[in-house]
């Protein structure tokens, strides 16, 4: 599992969230405790969006479109008024290729919990796309 390093912005029980959080998506590991009883996911897609209610249905949004296990790399972690953001992209093997995507998650948190999540994702991108992209674009930054 890649932790997240605390010098990245968060602290106690934030901090102690952002690595549940990032644990669940690496393992796919329910951890007790990550999401209040009514927690709530915003999940948009290039060109779809998901709603969820309730730990069940959110942990389900990922166990159902995104049973890959992989790595999760943090990139950014920030504390927010309400919660903590999380920038990280992630790798994995599915169908005899490589994947990746990009993911952003507004994480608010009420009495110790994550209540509410919004979660911005480029999409999986399967090896075709990651080469056509490395063609045609040179970051700047990596």
């Amino acid at each position: 599992m890649t932790a997240v390093a605390p010098a990245l912005g968060l602290e106690g029980g934030l901090q102690d969230l952002a690595d549940e959080l990032v644990g669940w998506l690496e393992t796919g590991v329910r951890p007790d405790g990550l999401f209040a009883d009514d927690v709530f996911c915003d999940l948009s897609l290039p060109q779809w969006r998901v709603q969820a209610q309730g730990p069940d249905d959110v942990y389900a949004i990922r166990e159902t479109d995104h049973p890959f296990r992989g790595t999760v790399s943090v990139e950014a972690l920030d504390r927010t008024a309400r919660g903590f953001l999380v920038q990280f992209e992630e790798r994995w093997d599915a169908e005899g290729q490589q994947w990746y995507c990009r993911e952003l998650i507004h994480c608010r948190v009420t009495d110790g919990r994550i209540s509410e999540l919004s979660v911005y994702c480029t999409g999986d991108w399967d090896a075709a796309v990651q080469e056509r992209h490395a063609e045609q674009v040179r970051l700047i930054r990596a």
